[in-house]
């Protein structure tokens, strides 16, 4: 299996090598902005500047850089058979529709996070959204990154948040409430609160707490390596393989039913 990796030479792209590698597929090749950089990927990975070009060398293409390239790869990709992983977030609504519009030619893996721990987390968070009455649970989600992330709350968080929200049946973006400060009022019915620490090289934690006037219920994943994300996309990856066109997400990977 020919797997493509779009943005090698970075530090989610180094670690994707080595578990391509190890998965005994051939690394067919990477983009890369900053061919300079490459000083320590095997030698004769082709390296890229396109994804067009990149395209004609794989099965499929692991794409973890930014969301500003999702319409320009969705439109490089369609078309050529090439399954996509894409573990981007960010996405604004123009995004997210070119994605959805590409799906209907290519397989997509679309994953704000691949780790299967953050996959079961969101499943939990859906179903006690579902079970917990949003008048009597208050659903905040806590997460914390290192101090190098430029974005809050994380894609990992607000898709937790979209679990919650898609078990009460309600859209995040009503109940949404983040970055609280100064006199903010009692707290909304319903809503579904956000908070980010940064600080030093966390990799990523993330809690998920349901609290009524009797009880608190915590759910907790923490990432000790970003290995972790390689590791599910990859996975992700051989999964797609000859899948029928669609858009898929690392729950479709794990084999978890729908709710």
């Amino acid at each position: 299996m020919r797997i493509g990796i779009a943005g090698i030479t970075g530090r989610v792209g180094r670690l994707l090598v080595e578990e391509v590698l190890a998965t005994g597929a051939t690394v067919a090749g990477g983009t890369t902005r900053s061919p300079e950089q490459a000083a320590g990927l095997p030698a004769g990975i082709p390296l890229f500047t396109s994804m067009s070009a990149l395209a004609k060398e794989c099965e499929v293409v692991i794409d973890f850089t930014h969301a500003d390239t999702v319409a320009s790869s969705a439109q490089a990709l369609v078309g050529t058979g090439v399954a996509w992983v894409l573990g981007t977030t960010g996405l604004s609504a123009q995004q997210n529709q070119a994605l959805r519009d590409a799906a209907g030619d290519i397989t997509i893996v679309h994953a704000a996070n691949f780790s299967p721990g953050v996959t079961l987390v969101r499943r939990l968070a859906q179903m006690m959204g579902q079970a917990l009455p949003a008048d009597s649970y208050d659903a905040e989600i806590v997460e914390m990154h290192h101090r190098q992330k430029v974005d809050a709350p994380s894609g990992t968080a607000l898709a937790i948040g979209q679990a919650v929200a898609l078990g009460r049946g309600v859209a995040l973006e009503d109940v949404r409430e983040s970055g609280r400060d100064g006199l903010t009022g009692p707290r909304k019915p319903g809503a579904i609160g956000f908070a980010a620490l940064r600080g030093g090289q966390i990799v990523g934690e993330h809690d998920v707490l349901f609290t009524s006037a009797d009880e608190q219920i915590t759910l907790s994943h923490r990432a000790f390596d970003r290995r972790i994300f390689a590791t599910g996309a990859v996975r992700a990856a051989l999964w797609a393989k000859g899948r029928e066109a669609g858009l898929y997400s690392m729950e479709d990977v794990l084999g978890l039913p729908p709710l």
